[in-house]
């Protein structure tokens, strides 16, 4: 196979690349479900020990861009070809514009900037390609690495549910975010302006 140039490549930044989830990725989530702390923050519980039957299955079911699963499954590569999570758009309500995006960045490339730089590729996308208006989302009270991130990418803190969310032995808020189509372009205008 020939070497591939990604000079023109739309799914790759300065910091990732973009590609389908495939069959060979299920190890690496594997790996992170024993990250059980992490798991619940992305889960909103604490989950059943992992097996490799169930990660090769989903591993298997979201590849390729499987269109029976309602999700566009992406792994999350750095430049240098290294899997360093994944991620999903989901909940794509065409009629209504809006969506959201599921994200978990590999326990070893945590705080390293591959989240963010992750989801401003899938946010173009979603706005600029696919002509959705609104992105969605909500985090668990706690989850100060993901409210973070969204704040640095711009989206609102929209609300919160009080005490809605049952795990470790406790009830926890759900702390609601949302980002137009408008505040996203807007938002990356003035970025590129400031460089």
């Amino acid at each position: 196979m020939k070497k591939i140039d990604y000079q023109n490549y739309y799914w790759q930044n300065e910091r990732v690349r973009l590609r389908a989830m495939e069959p060979e990725d299920w190890e690496e989530h594997y790996y992170n479900c024993y990250d059980s702390e992490a798991r619940r923050m992305l889960e909103y519980e604490l989950e059943l020990p992992p097996t490799l039957t169930k990660n090769k299955n989903e591993a298997e079911s979201f590849s390729n861009f499987n269109p029976e699963t309602k999700r566009l499954m992406f792994t999350i590569e750095s430049l240098e070809g290294i899997n360093v999570g994944a991620f999903n758009l989901n909940s794509i309500d065409e009629k209504n514009g809006t969506f959201s995006i599921g994200i978990q960045i590999g326990r070893d490339h945590r705080g390293q900037g591959y989240g963010t730089a992750a989801m401003k590729l899938l946010l173009d996308y979603a706005f600029n390609e696919r002509r959705l208006n609104k992105f969605n989302v909500s985090v668990i009270e706690g989850n100060i690495g993901s409210a973070s991130m969204m704040k640095k990418l711009g989206c609102k803190e929209e609300g919160v549910r009080r005490e809605v969310i049952y795990t470790g032995g406790k009830y926890h808020d759900e702390l609601l975010f949302g980002l137009t189509r408008n505040e996203f372009n807007e938002g990356f205008k003035k970025i590129e302006s400031d460089q």
